[in-house]
This record gives C-alpha cells, structure tokens and sequence, in this order.
C-alpha cells in the first residue's frame, strides 16, 4: 500500500472503531443498569432498546450509500456522525428507557457504513483493497474486545449515562479524525455513468453476497445471545474477566487470517479463499453445536475458528463487492450489503434468542450452521471478480 493509501485506510477504520465501541459497550452491562430506568424492568422493552439500531441502520444503509455517490463521502459520514452524537446526548440525558430507545434509534440512522466502506474503495487500488477492507474487519474486531473490558469499568464509575456520553465524545473524535486526518479521496477517469440502481439491486452476484453479510452477522449476533452466559456456567469465566480469551482470539485468529487472504490477492484465488471462510464458519458452528461448549478450552477453540472465519469473510466480501459494483453506484451497492448486513444482525438477535429460550444454546449453533451452509451453496456459483487493472 502507498503512504497515501494506508493513512486513508488506517484512518478510515478508526472512524469504524469509534462508532463500533460506542454501541458494543451496551453489550455487557445494559441489561443490568437498564433496571434503573422507569420503565427498564420489562425485559422486552430492554431488549428492543439494545437492537433496535440495527432497524435503523438497516432503514437507511442504502439512502447514505446512495447520497454519498452523489454528494460525496465526507458530508454524508459527517452528517451520520452529528446524528449519532445527538442520538448519544439523548440517551445520556434520559432517565426513562423510552428516551435511550429514542436515543438509540438515533444512532442506528446514522448508518454511515457504507460510505465509510465506499469511501475506503475510493482511497485504494484494487490489489489492496482488501487489505483495507480487512483493516477495517480487524478494527471493527478489536472495538469489540475493548468495549467487552472497558465497558463495565467506566458503568460502574459513572453509570449508564456515562457510557452514553462517551458515545458521544467518541462521536466527536470521529468527525475530528474526518476532517483533520483523513486526505480527500483522488478523482477517478471512470466514464460517464450509465448504470441505473435497479441493475445493482438484481445483480446475482451481489446479491449472494448480501445474503452472505445477512448470514455472517445474524449468526454473530445469535452466537452472543449464548456465548456469554456459556462462557460463566461452563467455563467458570464471570463477565468481567471474559475479556481474557476474547482479546487473544480475536487477534490470533486475525493473525492466522492474513495467510489465506494473501493468498486470496496474490495469486487470484479469491473466490476459493471465499468459500473456505464459509466452510471453515461451518465448520465452527458445528463444532460448538457437537461439543456443546462445555469447557473453557473448547469454547476458546470454539470462538477462535469463528472469529478466524469471520475477520476472513469481513475482509473479503465489501471488497468483493466494491470490484462488482460499477464505480458511479458503488456507494449504494455497499449500502444495499449494509442493510442485509444490519437485518442480519437485528434477526440473529430476535431468531437466537427465542431459539435458545424453547431448544437450548446447541440449538443455536445447529441454526446457524444450516444458515451459513445455505450460504455456500449460494456462493458456489458466485462468479470471481473481474481481474484488477495493472497501474501504468
């Protein structure tokens, strides 16, 4: 990558690191303080209070991707970020769950993935474009890691309202690293649009892909309905020490990735290295349906071939996308994976959780292990990406 190219791409995915801790860190702590709140002690308001962003950010993935093609990344993603910062102010202020809802359905508007991700692709060549995309991935990864420890610390300092002002003051570091760090995307020779967004929504080929973001999320999501509760009855492991196997396989298994995704951009074989990652999330998901998880060694091997398959898979398919979408609605194709992507996660939330409630936890994993074998069928057809233009 060129100088230009990784501060760009570095840059880029703080920005995704800034917004993505500010919604985990509701994770491990917002069903306990949401009890304090007038009208939190219902389980289902709680619940819908935590995912309902993913409603929102599936609302409007592809009205920002779309806006950023025309009106350009920069003002789209700032406008994203004020809405999220307003939507953390909200929340910070109320003392009543129905105010953190409005809070938090604020948030999921700003839905800026897209024209981050766009705006990524912009920056970048086709030859290390997923490097950018996996940068990224692996930010995206660590957010998480870091929201799982730091979260619970700063809630029991400050309470709940402070974690919504930290959403907020992350919000404000974001916008500052937009325009204070990040240089302006160089101009494109591409020739005059004639593409029409219809041809880009029945695309096939896109279109295994925005199954692919809807399967890969919404198991994400469903397996963390599970995996804590897991992590404390059968590997002894209570919530505010579980960041000691998510940090080393989180970056483990970003580390043993770089190998197949080299060999992904090297030597032309993406759409193989694709269907590994599938397989290898197949093969995850049943190992922790026929285990059970029932030690703390086989659910850190367990979260590790996940996490291995699912940085690969993170990696790869916005960058599959960006080479499959021509370049005058590249923002609003990401934004149509985006929206796939947010209703995966909301569904894995709502599917995982009433399967756990009426099957048990390995019913869970067995769900989602047909999921994501649908998806290789699906994307075993899919064709590989036209091959990238040499420089001059």
């Amino acid at each position: 990558m060129t100088p230009s190219e990784r501060r760009a791409s570095g840059w880029l995915a703080s920005i995704f690191a800034l917004r993505m801790f500010g919604l985990f860190s509701l994770l491990p702590i917002f069903a306990i303080y949401a009890k304090d709140l007038r009208g939190g002690d219902s389980v289902y308001v709680m619940a819908l209070t935590l995912s309902i962003y993913g409603i929102g950010e599936a609302l409007m993935q592809i009205a920002f991707g779309a806006a950023s093609d025309r009106f350009g990344r920069k003002p789209v993603i700032a406008f994203g970020l004020l809405l999220f910062i307003s939507g953390s102010v909200v929340a910070a202020l109320s003392n009543s769950i129905y105010g953190v809802l409005a809070g938090r359905v604020l948030q999921g508007l700003a839905a800026i993935s897209s024209a981050v991700s766009a705006f990524t692709a912009d920056s970048t060549r086709d030859e290390v474009r997923t490097k950018a995309m996996a940068m990224i991935g692996v930010s995206i990864g660590l957010a998480f890691v870091a929201a799982m420890v730091v979260s619970p610390i700063v809630a029991g300092q400050i309470g709940l309202s402070g974690i919504f002002w930290m959403n907020a003051a992350l919000g404000v570091a974001a916008l500052a690293v937009l325009y204070l760090a990040i240089p302006d995307a160089p101009l494109r020779d591409d020739p005059p649009a004639t593409i029409r967004h219809g041809d880009v929504l029945f695309d096939p080929n896109l279109w295994r892909l925005n199954l692919g973001a809807f399967a890969l999320h919404g198991c994400q999501t469903a397996m963390f309905v599970v995996i804590p509760t897991m992590l404390v009855e059968k590997g002894g492991l209570p919530s505010p020490e579980q960041w000691k196997v998510y940090l080393p396989v989180v970056v483990g298994s970003f580390l043993l990735m770089l190998f197949p995704m080299v060999i992904a951009e090297k030597r032309g074989r993406m759409r193989e290295v694709f269907l590994f990652g599938i397989a290898m999330l197949v093969v995850a998901l049943l190992f922790g349906a026929i285990t059970g998880g029932s030690s703390l060694a086989l659910l850190a091997t367990l979260l590790f071939l996940f996490f291995f398959a699912f940085n690969l898979l993170e990696s790869l398919q916005p960058s599959l996308v960006s080479r499959l979408a021509p370049a005058s609605v590249k923002g609003f194709a990401l934004g149509v994976f985006g929206t796939t992507r947010a209703a995966g996660f909301f569904m894995g939330g709502v599917v995982g959780g009433a399967v756990a409630k009426h099957f048990g936890h390995n019913a869970v994993f067995y769900t989602c292990a047909a999921l994501a074998a649908i998806w290789f069928v699906a994307a075993f057809s899919m064709q590989p990406p036209p091959a990238r233009k040499k420089e001059t």
